[in-house]
Order: C-alpha cells, then structure tokens, then sequence
C-alpha cells in the first residue's frame, strides 16, 4: 500500500507530479493527481478502448464535487486555470492511499469522508463511490457534476453547438448521455434522490503537463447532469459510469470480485519483497486482451501495444509471475500478425493496418521465446505453434524484407533505408531520423545471432536434426564476422553500428546486449570490458544513460516542446529497462555476489521513485543528469517488466511493508 499523508497532500506543487492508475484489462484507464486535479489531458476517471484495447476516447473527465453541510457548501474538487486554482478542495483532503484502489480521504467541517473509484476488468466501467463517517444531526448533501469530454484521447474538447445537451432518463437509478452519435453511450447507474438534467459548459481548464509538453493544454468541459444525495441515515454515495448498462447495486459485488481478482494477482508475487509485490501487481495493467488472446499495452497513459516493448516485456510481466499461460497467448497472437518475416511494432489507435517499421521487434521474439523454453521447457507448444513461423521469419531475414532489412554474406543483418528509424532508438522529427542506425547496428546482430542459437536449440530438441545443423553454420559466421567488425581496440568496447563503411564509436547501451543475451558471441575478456565500459560511462541506479555525457551530443535533460524532447530522446536520457540487460550481463561477468549487490542499489533507488510520478509503476525515462527526475509515460511495461525480472531472477530479498510519504521533503 503507498499512502500520503497531509503535509504533502496540501503541497500542491508536490502532489501534480504523482499521479495513479486504474486499468481495465481491455486497453481502457483511469488516471490522475494524488489531489484529484487534471494535469494531463490524458487524466480522467473513464477512457473506453471502442477497439480493444485500441479506439481510445476519455468519456468522463472528472466529477465536481461538493458537499453541504448545514447548509454550507464545500468544494471538494480542484481545478488549474490561468493563473488560479480553484475550487482547493486539496486542502481537506487529510489521506490519499492505494489500498489497492485510489481512496481520498477528506474532513471537512467534522465530516469524514472516503471517495473511493477503481475499473472493472473486462469492461469500459469506472465505480465511484462516497462514504461518509459521522454522526451528525445535521442535514449532509452531496452534489455531483460529472463532467464529460467525448473525445480522443490524445486530442482536447472546445465548447461547441455540435453537442447534443439531451439526457435520456430510464428510470429513477439510470440516465445516459451521447454528446455526439459517432462516440459510445455514457451510462450512469446512481444511488442520488434527486438528478437535474440542466447542461453547462466548463471552461478553461489548464493542464500543466501538457504546457509543460509544448502542447496545446486548455480543454472545456461539458456538465450535461447534477446528481443530488441527501446523506442522512445514508452513508454511501455510488456512481457507476460505464458503457454499459448496469445496475447500481452491483456496486458492492463488482468491488469484491475485484478485490478478489486483485488479492489473486498479488499473491502470485515470487516473493514477500515489497518492491516485487508492488511491481507484480503493476504488471498486470499492462496485460490486455486483444481479441481473443493477449497483448501488452507499452506504457500509460499514450501508448498502446507495441511489438517491441511487448517482446522485451513479456518475460518479467508474465514468466518472472508465473502468468506462462499468457505468455503463450501474446507469443501465438503475435505469430498472427507476422508478415514477410517481421513482427509488427505498432497496431494503431484507429485500427489500421499494423505498421511493421522495426528491424528488433521480430527479434525480440525469439529472445521471448527463448525465454518461455527457459521457465517452462516447453518445446511441444513451440513445436506446435510458433516454430514454423520463427523458420519462415530466418528465412525471409535471409533473402530480405522491408526496408532493404536482409542477412549480408558475412552472417550480419543490415539494413539499408536511411529514411527509416528501425531500432529502438527511433525518434524522428519530420524527414530527420535523430538517432540514424542504419546499415549494421550492434545490438541487431546480438539479437540475430540469439535467434539463431534458439533456433537451434529447438530443432534440436524437437528432433530437426538438420534445421539444427544448418543455424549451427550461421550462427558460427556470424560470431565470427561480428568479433572481426564490431570490435573496438582503442576503446576497449564495441561500435555501436557499422554503416557505409564507417564504424561508430558512440559509447551507447546497446552494445551491452551482446552480453547480457544468453547466447553470446565475445569471449569472456571482451565481454567484461564492454561492461566495465558501459558502467563506467552509461550506469545510474535508475538504469543506462542512452548516449556518455562525454559526446557533444549528448543531453542531459529531457524537456521543452516535442522537437526538444525529441530531438533528445535517445542522446542523454536514461532507460530503466536497461536495468534488466545490464545486472544479466554484470552477473556473467562479475559473479553473482557483485551483481546482487549493484541490483539491490538499483532496487533501493527505484523503490523510491515507485512514490513520485506514477504510483506503484516504473517511468519510461529519467534525465540523464543528477537528480534523475523521471520523465515520459509515469508507467512504463519495460521499465517495470525488466526490473521486476531481475529482481525476481538474481533475488531482492527485503521484508514487505507499507510505503508512507510522511511529507514533500520526505518525498523527495
């Protein structure tokens, strides 16, 4: 349980950076400040994926609340505008705790009360509910404004005559809206004794982060309905905003059988550790449906499922938890979309046709299949399922595919379109790729020759005695040919990627992968020099810097608008789900003690962090520069996917307690 206490809860400054998440297991989320304020145009209480788990549209942005007490009225809400917060309902607030939901606790005037909301696995349902604690002799109202926005998820809502202002009433307990017919229907189940269908437009909310993102940052909001609860000899308040037709006395079921759902998830958790209990339950946000089968959704709140980050993800959410039926589900539903050897990286928002724009996903996917043979031995499922595409995948990988992405006669994988970011350094601004790796990139034949060496592996043991011969031969030209290119002498370390007969010496972290990858091409002299290297010039306790603070290019903060922080992405920032490659690579070199010691350094820096951006959940990025401030997505899958498998594989071994934030200082 991560809680806040007053002091920093009535720090305003300190309380917009933390921000929570409820996820529906289909692409859909809730999100935002510990306080309850919007700073994102990505926070709001109900954001449906129409497309699981794609097709995302913020529904209901926030409730203003307000509770009348005697007769006097206290806001309980808090909004940014120019230049003004209003109203603070911040400042009642007394407790703020994920127990596992999102609960506030507020005291005003006496009263006590406990907003509580979560999301129901499976479906597009947000559940709201009030109690209140006090034996009071005075009349208690609530007032309820929810406040709906109908729109993308990544775009803003203006004030507009398009909007139907219309509320449909079906009985006494259920209302809808539909503010425009090509969006899904809102439904409210409610408990109020009284609802006004009076519409109003709220104008000019400010979100911070957005301004602070070079983004347009201002938004109205639409109140299309009042709800009104008389609270005496009545303790509770619920409104069940779903797209959905529900009954609000399921309030009460639908919030046990979550807890239940989520009890089951932390105590498959591979140890008492606090930080792997915390991050085992983080990883199940990220696990979606897709159809019929499952899927990784990359990061909250803008990303959707990524072939990449999914295929590098996938062993520490699902193998390192013992979810191996999942990992199965999201290796076969991938194996689906293959096409001309290469794994898709993105499935769109809008349900396009899936973009196959990377050289390192498809072979992430061995690497996760290797993975999976690792925990469970089943090579009979890879057998059947997936071996015959990872064949065919070499094959095309051989001859080429896309993008001029083809083996060359010395055993390597190149590419050959410079217009195009393929690896996972992959910013580019316009017709400018900032970070240009192409032609032979380091970590790419890392992967390849992994994928290899799996490949034979499994031929091997299902019984392909010549497939096992005929990757043996490839995998022994591409050791070779990668120690006689890719080596560094003045350095001590390897070129980052060999391009147009240049090789370049930019001391970057992909080069730890030719380590850290089970199957490895360098010997063990080699090796270790990559990794002193690496730690010497890339290592944080929050993971690897993307580019040495000793180039001229490098950038040591990740701010500003989209072309500053893109233009920066990957010269300077720092990559948690390094962390993972990085301790696999340290252990092989230095032991097992000295990895486990530098892990648990990692770990004890990182457990903190779970308390300042996104609570319970490892950021995307962090600056390269002192003090590490986290940037990015606040929840990233490989960021918690990678730490979470170290932990769990090289063993954290500290107690589980409560993580309580006493004050801003404390807070860091």
């Amino acid at each position: 349980m991560i809680s806040f206490t007053p002091e920093l809860l009535h720090n305003f400054n300190s309380t917009t950076t933390r921000e929570w998440l409820e996820t529906n297991g289909i692409g859909g989320f809730a999100c935002s400040t510990v306080i309850g304020l919007n700073a994102r145009r990505y926070h709001a209480l109900l954001t449906a994926a129409m497309r699981p788990p794609s097709g995302r549209v913020v529904l209901l942005s926030k409730m203003e609340e307000t509770v009348v007490i005697g007769g006097v009225r206290y806001e309980l809400s808090t909004n940014q505008y120019s230049g003004a917060v209003h109203p603070q309902g911040y400042s009642y607030l007394e407790g703020f705790r994920l127990d596992p939901f999102p609960i506030f606790t507020f005291v005003v005037d006496g009263v006590r009360i406990e907003k509580s909301m979560f999301m129901v696995h499976g479906q597009n349902t947000t559940v709201i509910q009030y109690r209140f604690s006090a034996e009071e002799t005075r009349p208690i109202q609530l007032e309820l404004r929810p406040l709906v926005a109908f729109r993308d998820y990544h775009a803003l809502m203006h004030e507009n005559e398009a909007l139907n202002r219309s509320v449909r009433l079906y009985h006494e307990k259920l209302a809808s809206v539909q503010p425009y017919p090509d969006h899904p229907v809102l439904y409210f189940a409610h408990d109020a004794n009284d609802l006004k269908t009076q519409g109003y437009w709220y104008k000019n909310f400010e979100y911070a982060l957005e301004r602070e993102r070079g983004l347009d940052f201002v938004e109205d909001l639409f109140n299309p309905l009042t709800f009104r609860f008389d609270m005496a000899g009545c303790d509770t308040a619920t409104v069940i905003a779903s797209t959905e037709i529900l009954d609000v006395r399921s309030a009460g079921r639908l919030r046990d059988q979550e807890s239940k759902r989520r009890s089951e998830v932390a105590a498959r958790a591979p140890s008492e550790d606090e930080l792997v209990r915390t991050l085992t339950a983080a990883a199940d946000q990220y696990i979606v449906s897709r159809g019929d089968r499952k899927t990784i959704i990359a990061g909250y709140p803008w990303f959707t499922d990524w072939g990449r980050d999914t295929m590098i993800a996938l062993p520490g959410l699902t193998l390192a938890t013992g979810r191996f039926d999942i990992a199965r589900s999201i290796l076969r539903e991938f194996a689906k979309h293959v096409d001309r050897g290469m794994l898709p990286n993105r499935f769109p928002d809008a349900g396009e046709t899936p973009e196959y724009n990377t050289i390192d996903a498809t072979l992430w996917y061995f690497e996760a299949v290797r993975a999976l043979l690792q925990y469970t031995a089943d090579y009979a499922f890879v057998r059947d399922h997936l071996y015959a595409v990872m064949a065919d995948i070499i094959e095309w990988h051989k001859r080429g595919t896309r993008y001029g992405i083809k083996m060359d006669t010395d055993g390597l994988i190149e590419s050959s379109d410079p217009a195009v970011q393929l690896t996972w350094m992959d910013a580019k601004i316009g017709d400018w790729v900032v970070t240009p790796r192409n032609g032979k990139a380091v970590e790419i034949q890392a992967l390849w020759f992994n994928a290899l060496s799996t490949m034979e592996d499994v031929a091997a043991k299902i019984g392909l005695a010549a497939d096992a011969q005929k990757y043996a031969a490839l995998t022994a030209l591409t050791r070779r040919s990668f120690n006689d290119l890719f080596w560094n002498e003045r350095a001590g370390c390897l070129y980052d990627c060999l391009s147009a007969g240049r090789s370049d010496p930019a001391m970057r972290p992909n080069q730890i992968l030719a380590v850290s990858l089970t199957h490895c091409m360098l010997d063990k002299a080699r090796a270790k020099a990559v990794v002193d290297a690496v730690e010497r010039e890339l290592f944080t306790p929050y993971g690897l810097r993307s580019l040495s603070p000793a180039d001229s290019r490098y950038r040591g903060r990740y701010e500003g608008d989209s072309f500053a922080r893109d233009s920066s992405y990957h010269q300077g920032p720092v990559w948690p789900w390094l962390l993972g490659p990085f301790i696999d690579a340290y252990f092989k070199v230095n032991g097992p003690r000295k990895a486990q010691d530098r892990l648990r350094a990692c770990l004890e820096a990182l457990s903190g962090h779970l308390t300042e951006a996104g609570l319970g959940h490892i950021s995307e990025i962090f600056d390269g520069d002192p003090p590490h401030h986290p940037r990015g997505c606040f929840a990233q899958a490989w960021s918690v996917a990678e730490v979470l498998r170290a932990a769990v594989e090289y063993g954290a071994g500290r107690k589980a307690t409560t993580v309580r934030v006493e004050s801003a200082a404390h807070a860091g």
